[in-house]
C-alpha cells in the first residue's frame, strides 16, 4: 500500500535539464543565478542516497589512511531519512563508523530532559546507537551546565573540534527563518559557539520534539556561524515546498545576517541539496525562460505571461511585442507569431478556470468548463483534515455546492483535540456541572467526579505535561460540536456529517503517528458507501505540523487501492477529485484549474461559518506567527485570488477560491 503519494504530485512537469543537466556548459547557464552550487533531485530519495554516498565515501578514505572522519552533524527532519540511508548501509553493507567523530550542532538550555529532550538524544536514536561509532568519539554541548560556566565550556568547544583537525563535513537542516544549527536572524558570520536566545518561529518548528512550544527551552548552545563555515565541506538539505523561499533566499540572494544560511555562500565547499518541490523557487525552476531556452507548454505560457504582467503592471491583453523581447520571452513571439495571439490564449484559459458552477452547470455545454455537467446533481465528499478546514479552505464553495443541489457530505479527518486550549474545558465543564446542580441537584456522580477529578489536572498541569485521555475527549467533543454547528449553518444534514478520528492522529502529541492501513481501511469504507462523483482533499501539504499532507496521503491511498483492487466501479472512474488550499497558501495563478468566485455577501457567510469554531478563535494553541486570526487569513487570501485576477483583465470578483485537479 503507498502512504506517500503526495509526494508524487507534480503540478508543473519541469525538463529534466532545468535539474539534472548534462554538460557543464548547460549547469553553468542555468545556474547563474545561483551563488550556492545547488544539487536538485526529483524526489528525497534521490538526494539520500547522493548525501549517504558523499559521507561513507570521506569515511572509507579517512579509514584507508588511518584518520579520523569528522562529522557535524544537525538533527532537523530534513537529515533523517539520510541517517536512515546511512544506518542501512552500515548493517547490509558493513560500512563501520569506527573511525567517526560526531560533533552535535546545538543542544537545548537549560535541559531538564536530556533523555527523551535533548538534540543529542535526537541524534542517538536516529543514528549513533545504531552504528559502531564509539562513545568517546560523540562530543555535543553540556545543556546542563552552570551558566557561570558556559563562556568557558563554549571556547573549549571550539579547542576539541580543532583538537581533531577541524570538521570533515558538516550536516544541516534550514530553518523557517533562514537559520542553521540555532543561528538565528541576527547572528554575524564571525560568532563561534555560545549560547543564543530561540526565536519564536524555531521554537514552533522544534515543538515537534517537545509536544509544545511552551516546553522548549528559550535557549540553546550553537556552534556559531564561523564555526559552520570552517567545516571543510558543508552540505545543506530540505525537502517540500515549505522551504522552498527560504531556500530561493538562501541560495539566490544576498548574504545577510537576516538569513544566517545566507552566509554559505562565502564558503568555497558548500553544496545546497534539495527535492524539486523545496527547489520550485528557483529561477531555473520557476522563471526557466530567464536562463535558458523552454520547451514551451500551457502551464509554462500561462506562467511566464502571469509574470510579464506583474513586472510590467499591466494586464495580460495589454502586453506587446517590445514587452515580450525586452522581458526575456521574443521566444513565445516566435511560437505564437504575435504578442496578441499570446495573450489571447492565456486570457481565454484563465478565463475558463472561473466558475460559479463547482459541481458543474446542468443542461450546459461543458467543454471549456472545469467540471463536467453530468451527472446531476452530484455526490460529494468533502475531506476536511481538522473540523475547521472544510470552511476556511472552501466555505464559499461548500455553500455553492449544497445551494446547488448536491448531496454533500463532510468527512473531518482527525479529532484535532490537541489544538483546543485548557480554558475551554474549564469553560465547558462549569456548564456541565453548573446544568447538574441547577437540574439535578448534583446528583449526577459522574459529572461531579469528572468535574472534580479534570478540574484538579488542569490546575496542577505543568508545561509539558500530556492530556489525559479524559481531557482529550472533552477537547474532541468542543470541536465535534462546532463542526456540527458549521454544517448546520450551511445547510448541511447532521446525517452527513462524519468524523472519521483516524487513529494517525490519536498520539496526544504535536507529532503524530505514521499513517497506517487502518487509516485507509476508513476512508475507503466511507468512499464506498457513498459513491462520490466529487471528492475534494487539503493540497495544503506544507502545514506547519503536517497533518494535512498525511489526511491526503490517507485519501490518496484509498483511491489508489480501489483502482490497484479492480473494484473501481463506474461512479469512481468518472470521479474527479479537486485539492483545495487553507490558512497557510494558495495555489500559483498558472496551476490553477477551477475558480469559484464569492459575493461580498458570500463572503460574508463563510466568515460566519468559519466564526462556529470559537476554539480556534484567539485562544487557539496553533495560530503560529501570523497574528491573523483563520478568518482573516482565508478572507485575505480569497481577496489576493480575485484581486490578482483582476489585474490580469478579468472580471473583478470580491473574493475567489481556487482549486487544482488531481489525476490519480
Amino acid at each position: 500500500m503507498n502512504l506517500n503519494l503526495s509526494s508524487q504530485i507534480a503540478l508543473v512537469d519541469v525538463p529534466q535539464k532545468l535539474y539534472a543537466p548534462q554538460t557543464a556548459v548547460e549547469q553553468s547557464e542555468i545556474t547563474r543565478m545561483e551563488k550556492i552550487s545547488t544539487d536538485i533531485f526529483p524526489d528525497i530519495d534521490g538526494a539520500v542516497i547522493h548525501l549517504a554516498d558523499i559521507v561513507v565515501k570521506e569515511i572509507l578514505k579517512k579509514q584507508s589512511d588511518g584518520q579520523y572522519c569528522v562529522l557535524g552533524l544537525g538533527t532537523g527532519n530534513s537529515l533523517t531519512p539520510v541517517y536512515d540511508e546511512l544506518v542501512r548501509r552500515h548493517k547490509e553493507d558493513k560500512i563501520s563508523f569506527a573511525n567517526v567523530v560526531v560533533f552535535n550542532a546545538y543542544e537545548y538550555y537549560p535541559l531538564q530532559d536530556e533523555k527523551n529532550h535533548s538534540s543529542i538524544s535526537q541524534l542517538r536514536r536516529r543514528l549513533l546507537d545504531k552504528v559502531d561509532i564509539d562513545e568517546k568519539n560523540i562530543f555535543s554541548p553540556d545543556g546542563k551546565i552552570p551558566q557561570q560556566r558556559l563562556q568557558t565550556y563554549c571556547s573549549l568547544y571550539e579547542k576539541d573540534i580543532e583538537r581533531f583537525g577541524g570538521i570533515d563535513i558538516m550536516l544541516l537542516g534550514i530553518g523557517r527563518s533562514g537559520n542553521i544549527a540555532t543561528n538565528e536572524p541576527g547572528s554575524t558570520h564571525t560568532s563561534l559557539t555560545r549560547l543564543i536566545l530561540i526565536d519564536e518561529l524555531a521554537r514552533e518548528e522544534m515543538s515537534m520534539t517537545f509536544d509544545t512550544s511552551e516546553s522548549v527551552p528559550p535557549c540553546a548552545i550553537t556552534m556559531g556561524v564561523q564555526t559552520i563555515l570552517q567545516s571543510k565541506k558543508i552540505f545543506l538539505t530540505a525537502w517540500g515546498e515549505e522551504k522552498a523561499d527560504m531556500i530561493r533566499n538562501t541560495v539566490e540572494g544576498n548574504v545577510t545576517d537576516s538569513i544566517p544560511a545566507s552566509y554559505l555562500q562565502t564558503h568555497n565547499d558548500a553544496h545546497v541539496v534539495v527535492d524539486l518541490s523545496a527547489a520550485s523557487k528557483l529561477t531555473r525552476i520557476i522563471n526557466p525562460w530567464l536562463v535558458t531556452s523552454c520547451v514551451w507548454n500551457d502551464k509554462l505560457v500561462r506562467s511566464a505571461l502571469v509574470w510579464l504582467c506583474k513586472k510590467t503592471g499591466k494586464p495580460i491583453l495589454k502586453l506587446t511585442n517590445k514587452d515580450y523581447n525586452e522581458n526575456g520571452l521574443s521566444e513565445l513571439l516566435a511560437l505564437y507569431g504575435s504578442a496578441y495571439d499570446a495573450n489571447i490564449k492565456v486570457f481565454n484559459d484563465l478565463q475558463r478556470t472561473i466558475t460559479g458552477w463547482p459541481g458543474g452547470k446542468p443542461n450546459a455545454d461543458d467543454e471549456f468548463r472545469p467540471e463536467r455537467a453530468v451527472p446531476y446533481p452530484k455526490r460529494v465528499i468533502v475531506f476536511s483534515p481538522h473540523p475547521d478546514d472544510d470552511v476556511i479552505s472552501m466555505g464559499g464553495t461548500i455553500q455553492r455546492l449544497v445551494k446547488q443541489n448536491h448531496d454533500v457530505h463532510i468527512a473531518y479527518q482527525t479529532s484535532g483535540n490537541i489544538a483546543v486550549g485548557d480554558e475551554e474545558v474549564m469553560r465547558f465543564l462549569h456548564f456541565i456541572n453548573g446544568f447538574n446542580q441547577l437540574f439535578s441537584d448534583s446528583k449526577d456522580d459522574v459529572i461531579t467526579n469528572k468535574y472534580k477529578e479534570i478540574k484538579q489536572f488542569l490546575n496542577n498541569k505543568k508545561v509539558g505535561d500530556f492530556d489525559t485521555k479524559d481531557v482529550l475527549t472533552i477537547k474532541g467533543l468542543i470541536r465535534r460540536g462546532e463542526a456540527r454547528t458549521a454544517c448546520t449553518f450551511n445547510n448541511i444534514p447532521l446525517n452527513k456529517v462524519h468524523f472519521l478520528d483516524l487513529p494517525f492522529y490519536e498520539s496526544g502529541k504535536i507529532e503524530k503517528l505514521p499513517v497506517s492501513e487502518k487509516d485507509v481501511k476508513i476512508v475507503m469504507d466511507l468512499i464506498e458507501q457513498i459513491k462520490p462523483h466529487q471528492i475534494y482533499v487539503a493540497g495544503d501539504l506544507a502545514d506547519p505540523h503536517g497533518t494535512h499532507k498525511k489526511c491526503t496521503d490517507v485519501v490518496l491511498a484509498a483511491l489508489n487501492e480501489f483502482k490497484q483492487s479492480g473494484k473501481e466501479d463506474d461512479w469512481l472512474k468518472d470521479c474527479r477529485v479537486w485539492m483545495y488550499r487553507g490558512a497557510w497558501a494558495e495555489w500559483e495563478i498558472e496551476n490553477i484549474e477551477m475558480c469559484v468566485p464569492m459575493s461580498p455577501e458570500e463572503l460574508l457567510s463563510k466568515r460566519k461559518s468559519i466564526l462556529k469554531h470559537q476554539s480556534q478563535m484567539e485562544s487557539a494553541p496553533f495560530l503560529g506567527k501570523d497574528e491573523r486570526l483563520f478568518w482573516q487569513r482565508a478572507e485575505d487570501r480569497n481577496r489576493a485570488t480575485a484581486e490578482l485576477y483582476h489585474r490580469l483583465g478579468l472580471p473583478c470578483y470580491e473574493a475567489m477560491e481556487a482549486f487544482v485537479k488531481y489525476n490519480y
